[in-house]
């Protein structure tokens, strides 16, 4: 569904204004409209714009305009934080992400188009919640993932990991490499809001990308995706789904949880494991396409095996007791 297109406005203009304006990607322009149309969605049964007995799911959002907009203030505001959290049961994290969204979009309204004089969203407090730690597989799991690769369509696979383990690239990046996208050690690829950056390939990517290329020459010319790097069995580019397949795979094959380890949990492991290694921050920030260093800082988290070495490392570690001078 082209959500930009069905949205009523003001916010069929917001959307466009992410998208042409702001650069970002349709899928966060998507993620956009889900959040404020749930929003919308409860202003239907605030104002009684809707029977209170239909299904959440199903309420149109057309009868919501800019006069009901005019109607939010904090007090409402904070009654729809207290409604995704007990009728929709929205996690604490969630819900920081819709009350965002929100803000974003009450922003636009009065500062860029103007239809708002008074902002409901500026004093809305933000929702708190604990920043877990990402998790990633170990150096040893991220070798025994390697070597998990079987027989069937080895090359392909085992280079796709390769990439994600050393590279630290996100899935979309991955699916949408061409050939032609490769220059040597350097890989070209597409980000978030089409933006793109330069990957640096090491020896161990180099090797894979030569390995499965040998193979990759031998399908069908014909493909109409004969310049995507991955393809499926079917000669077209390789899905996003399809590579969440390959990695599901090699880890329930590990015996881990699969629902826990995805392919984003790939990125994480490059990342820190590269930290882990030294790689300043900074530098990191680069090779993952981070725009804001305060995403790159969730992968300085540290370890217990870490922490006991650091104490161990301190020059008073091996001073033991002599006993009183004075006996």
């Amino acid at each position: 569904m082209d959500n930009i297109k069905y949205a009523p406005e003001p916010l069929h203009s917001f959307l466009i204004y992410l998208e042409s304006i702001q650069g970002k990607s349709r899928k966060t322009v998507n993620e956009y409209f889900y959040d404020i149309r749930t929003f919308y969605r409860f202003l239907c049964l605030h104002f009684n714009l809707v029977n209170s007995n239909i299904n959440f799911n199903q309420i149109d959002i057309d009868k919501i305009n800019i006069d009901y907009l005019k109607k939010v203030d904090l007090n409402l505001l904070y009654e729809y934080a207290d409604f995704l959290n007990r009728d929709l049961g929205n996690q604490a994290r969630t819900r920081a992400r819709k009350i965002s969204s929100l803000r974003s979009y009450y922003k636009y309204l009065c500062s860029k188009v103007k239809l708002l004089h008074d902002n409901p969203t500026a004093d809305l407090d933000s929702v708190k919640f604990e920043n877990s730690l990402p998790k990633y597989f170990s150096l040893q799991d991220s070798i025994n993932l390697l070597n998990a690769v079987d027989e069937r369509n080895y090359e392909r696979d085992y280079c796709i990991l390769t990439l994600f383990l050393n590279c630290g690239m996100r899935l979309a990046e991955l699916v949408g490499i061409n050939i032609t996208d490769i220059r040597g050690d350097e890989l070209v690829v597409t980000g978030k809001g089409n933006k793109e950056r330069t990957v640096y390939l090491n020896n161990s990517c180099i090797s894979a990308i030569k390995s499965y290329l040998k193979i990759r020459q031998k399908m069908s010319p014909e493909s109409k995706d004969k310049n995507a790097l991955f393809l499926s069995e079917r000669n077209k580019r390789i899905s996003r789904r399809t590579v969440q397949h390959i990695v599901e795979k090699y880890v329930k094959k590990l015996g881990m949880d699969s629902h826990k380890y995805t392919t984003h949990k790939l990125r994480h492991t490059a990342a820190t494991l590269m930290h882990q290694s030294g790689v300043d921050i900074r530098i990191l920030q680069e090779i993952l396409g981070h725009k804001q260093l305060s995403t790159t800082e969730i992968y300085t988290h540290v370890n217990n095996n870490q922490i006991r070495e650091a104490v161990a490392q301190n020059p008073l570690s091996e001073i033991e007791s002599q006993g009183p001078k004075n006996k």
